[in-house]
């Protein structure tokens, strides 16, 4: 079974795309390639247990398990040594992509607190988008009882697309609720 908005880009995001941005040839319509949730944990520099409940949590959000990020080299004011876990990563691609795309716009972004749409300046000028999250509890798969500290998290979409207007049209037909007048 496909994802559902995997399915919608296919029949009515695809052709939507193609005519706002005038193109003619459909193999050059803009389309995700991957996501990349990535969250940083600096105080795994002094305990190291702290990693694990964080994984744990990142790998129910994204439905994989995360890879653990290790620092390149030493910087003795942050008492950091070369290869010390400092983060973790998911990549996600295909239908896990586009199932935690759809959660995010239309069950987390919602339950964010004061929510008036996410920036439309996070673009890279290469067509990517990277939103931060303030804390992992916006997402219904973290049981609230459990979570003994709140992490933010950046969230990476990375599209074909040439520039940031194509790629804020994507994701505008996705359903991203850009903030008005920025």
């Amino acid at each position: 079974m496909a994802a559902r908005l995997k399915e919608k880009f296919a029949t009515e995001i695809k052709a939507a795309v193609q005519k706002e941005l005038g193109i003619t040839n459909l193999m050059a319509v803009p389309k995700l390639e991957k996501i990349v949730i990535n969250m940083g944990i600096g105080e795994a520099t002094q305990n190291a247990k702290i990693m694990d409940p964080l994984t744990a949590d990142l790998a129910a959000i994204a439905g994989q398990k995360p890879v653990v990020t290790k620092a390149k080299k030493s910087i003795a004011a942050f008492k950091l040594r070369e290869g010390m876990p400092i983060g973790a990563m998911v990549t996600l691609r295909g239908d896990k992509m586009y199932e935690f795309l759809d959660r995010l716009i239309s069950v987390a972004l919602p339950r964010v607190r004061d929510f008036r749409g996410v920036s439309s300046k996070s673009f890279d000028g290469r067509g990517n988008y990277t939103l931060g999250l303030r804390d992992q509890l916006i997402f219904p798969e973290i049981d609230y009882s459990k979570v003994d500290k709140t992490k933010g998290m950046n969230v990476t979409i990375v599209t074909t697309a040439k520039d940031d207007n194509e790629a804020r049209t994507l994701l505008r037909a996705f359903g991203m609720p850009f903030r008005q007048g920025n």
